[in-house]
């Protein structure tokens, strides 16, 4: 894979503003393990490599087990091993992610509204977007996960 442009250098400042967000996110009283779950889960349905590689390893340095990990994908066949918020985050992280396919149903808004305050679930769904936005910058540019750069010799 070859990185077509690099946008943090040619649009600094819209790179930026995307900063101010996620530091609006980090600050919003979301638990970090929650919102990068979801961030992993928005890049396995975009099929971001270069999300996917980053969350991945945000999320082991968390202290995240690799056999939770694992099963992010199929967080629905993984019983207890995600709690309540992870899996009504992960649920709505994937309607919302393919919004043009589900539409976002009211049964998935009220299911998510159910654990997730107004703002909680407002700030949430500003991290899914910011996301599939970070996903659409990574994948049309080619960005280089940083596993692909350190195997480099």
């Amino acid at each position: 894979m070859c990185e077509r442009l690099d946008y943090t250098k040619t649009s600094p400042g819209g790179v930026k503003t995307f900063g101010g967000v996620y530091s609006y996110i980090i600050q919003s009283g979301l638990e970090e393990v929650l919102v990068e779950l979801v961030y992993l889960r928005v890049s396995q349905i975009n099929g971001c490599a270069y999300c996917l590689d980053m969350h991945s390893r945000g999320l082991i340095k968390k202290g995240i087990k690799l056999e939770k990990l694992a099963l992010v994908q199929v967080w629905q066949e993984a019983g207890e091993l995600f709690s309540d918020r992870e899996r009504a985050a992960l649920a709505w992280a994937e309607t919302v992610t393919r919004v043009a396919e589900t539409g976002v149903p009211d049964v998935e808004f009220e299911a998510a509204s159910y654990i997730f305050d107004g703002k909680e679930l407002a700030d949430l769904t500003m991290a899914i977007s910011l996301m599939n936005a970070y996903n659409r910058l990574a994948i049309s540019f080619r960005r280089t996960p940083e596993a692909v750069l350190s195997a480099k010799p």
